[in-house]
C-alpha cells in the first residue's frame, strides 16, 4: 500500500513514512492510492475493536514493516471500552460512547494507536522525534498522554491561550517531562498554522525529525475509521440495517474516518455532520463558495474550527461541494441550542452530554420525524461531561461525577509556557 499527498506534489511512502512525515512535504495530506476492500462475511466474527481493527491495519500497512505488528499495536491501543448504549427502547437510536480512554475523549483512540506505531518505528533511531500537535481542546491532552515518557520522542502541544476549557487546560499542562505545553496568544487556527509552517522550516527541521498527531496524520484516522468498523458491523449483525452516524465536526478528522470506512464497503448509510457556530462546511455545501474564515469561540470549543484541514481530504474524495453534499450532509448548533438540548435530554433521558455530544444530539432531533423512524441513528459522544462541568453542571443542576482517570490527571501540577502566535516565537522556545 502507498500513500500520496492530496496535492500531487510529493512522492508517494509507505505507511510508517506516512505516519512519521505527517504532513507531504508539497504541504498536502496522505490518502491511500487504494482502498481495501472486505466483503461483510470476512471480517473477523469477534465483536472487540482490537480484533476488527487488525485486518483493517494490516491491509493498509501492507509491505510495511508495521503489518507484521498490527495486532499487538491493536491490542496495545484500544484497551478500553467501546460501548454503544441504547437511547430507545426500540434501539433506533443509540450513543457511541468513544469517551472511555485515559484523557475521556474520543481523541485517545488515534493519539494511542499513532504512539504505539511510533513507538515501533522509532526503535534504534538515535535521531530525536518531536511531535507537533495543534489543540482546540482534546487532541493536546490525549497525544501528550499517549506519549508521555516514550523514550525519544518529545511532544510540542499548542493550545489558544484563554480558549479552552479549564478542565481542558489542566489536561494540556499538566505532564511535563518530554511533554512542552504552549498557550499560544490566538485561535486554534493560529496553532494549526504554526505547526504546518513548522513542518516546512529548514530551522526546525534541522533541530529534530518532526511529525504531527493532528488528525492531518494518516495514523490518526486509521484507528477512528476502525470504531465506525466496529459499530457498522455490530449494527449490521444484529439488526441487518445499516447505521447511520452523526459526527460532532470542528477538523473533520473524525468525519474522514467514517467516508473512509464507508468508501471501504462498510454497511454505513447517511453520515450528519454536526458543526457548532463554526459554519464553513454547511455553508459550502448549501451555497456551493468554499469560505474558510476565522474560528468563533463556542461551548463546543473542541469544535472551534474556521478553516478545517480534513476537508482537503474529503475534497480529494469529491472534488466540488455538489459532489461532497451526495456524500454528508452537515448542520450548524447554536450555544442555544447546545444548552437547550443538554438540558432537555438530562430531563427526558436522564443522559448527560458534553456540549459536542449536545449538537450531535440536536442534530437528530432536527431530522424529520419520518426519517428517524426509519434510520438506525448513532450518535457519536466525543467526550466526557466532566471534561466541560462549568458548562453542564448549572444546566443540569448537580455535580457531574468525574471518572477516576480524569480525576488522576486533575491532581498533577500544571505548567506551561506563553508565546506569540509567531514562528519566530515557537523556534524561540523549540529551536
Amino acid at each position: 500500500m502507498r500513500f500520496a499527498s492530496t496535492r500531487g506534489g510529493a512522492p508517494e511512502v509507505g505507511f510508517s513514512a506516512a505516519l512519521v512525515q505527517g504532513l507531504a512535504p508539497d504541504g498536502g495530506l496522505y490518502v491511500p492510492q487504494q482502498w481495501p476492500q472486505l466483503t461483510l462475511d470476512s471480517w473477523p466474527a469477534a465483536s472487540d475493536l482490537a480484533s476488527l481493527a487488525e485486518p483493517l491495519v494490516q491491509r493498509f500497512a501492507q509491505g510495511d514493516a508495521l503489518a507484521d505488528q498490527a495486532g499487538s499495536i491493536v491490542r496495545d491501543a484500544f484497551n478500553f471500552p467501546l460501548p454503544l448504549v441504547p437511547l430507545e427502547a426500540d434501539g433506533r437510536l443509540s450513543v457511541l460512547e468513544l469517551f472511555h480512554g485515559p484523557t475521556a475523549a474520543f481523541k485517545d483512540f488515534g493519539a494511542r494507536f499513532l504512539a504505539a506505531c511510533m513507538t515501533r518505528i522509532r526503535r534504534g533511531n538515535p535521531k530525536p522525534l518531536r511531535i507537533l500537535v495543534a489543540t482546540s481542546g482534546d487532541t493536546g491532552g490525549a497525544v501528550a498522554a499517549a506519549f508521555h515518557r516514550r523514550p525519544g520522542i518529545e511532544v510540542v502541544v499548542l493550545f489558544p491561550k484563554g480558549l479552552v476549557s479549564p478542565t481542558q487546560e489542566r489536561q494540556l499542562t499538566c505532564w511535563g517531562d518530554n511533554v512542552t505545553s504552549l498557550a499560544v496568544r490566538g485561535t486554534f487556527d493560529d496553532c494549526q498554522r504554526l505547526v504546518k509552517e513548522a513542518f516546512l522550516d529548514p530551522q526546525l527541521q534541522a533541530s529534530a525529525e518532526l511529525s504531527s498527531a493532528n488528525s492531518i496524520n494518516l495514523g490518526r484516522l486509521l484507528p477512528q475509521a476502525a470504531y465506525y468498523v466496529a459499530t457498522s458491523l455490530a449494527v449490521w449483525r444484529s439488526t441487518g440495517e445499516k447505521a447511520s452516524f452523526i459526527i460532532p465536526s470542528g477538523n473533520l478528522g473524525n468525519s474522514v474516518a467514517c467516508l473512509w470506512a464507508r468508501q471501504m464497503g462498510l454497511p454505513i448509510a447517511d453520515i450528519v455532520l454536526a458543526h457548532n457556530a463554526n459554519r464553513t462546511v454547511p455553508d459550502y455545501l448549501q451555497t456551493g463558495v468554499l469560505r474558510p474564515r476565522p474560528s468563533i469561540a463556542t461551548l463546543a470549543s473542541a469544535m472551534d474550527v474556521g478553516s478545517p484541514s480534513n476537508l482537503e481530504r474529503m475534497s480529494w474524495l469529491y472534488p466540488d461541494a455538489a459532489q461532497l453534499g451526495q456524500q454528508v450532509e452537515a448542520v450548524s448548533i447554536s450555544d442555544e441550542q447546545i444548552r437547550t438540548r443538554i438540558v432537555t435530554d438530562f430531563a427526558a433521558r436522564g443522559q448527560v452530554w458534553c456540549p459536542h455530544t449536545a449538537t450531535a444530539a440536536e442534530a437528530y432531533e432536527l431530522l424529520p420525524a419520518e426519517r428517524r423512524a426509519a434510520g438506525r441513528w448513532v450518535l457519536v459522544g466525543t467526550a466526557h461531561p466532566a471534561k466541560f462541568r462549568e458548562i453542564v453542571e448549572p444546566l443540569i443542576g448537580r455535580p457531574v461525577e468525574v471518572p477516576d482517570n480524569l480525576r488522576r490527571l486533575f491532581e498533577l501540577p500544571s505548567q506551561s509556557t506563553e508565546i506569540d502566535a509567531s514562528l519566530a516565537a515557537l523556534r524561540k522556545v523549540i529551536g
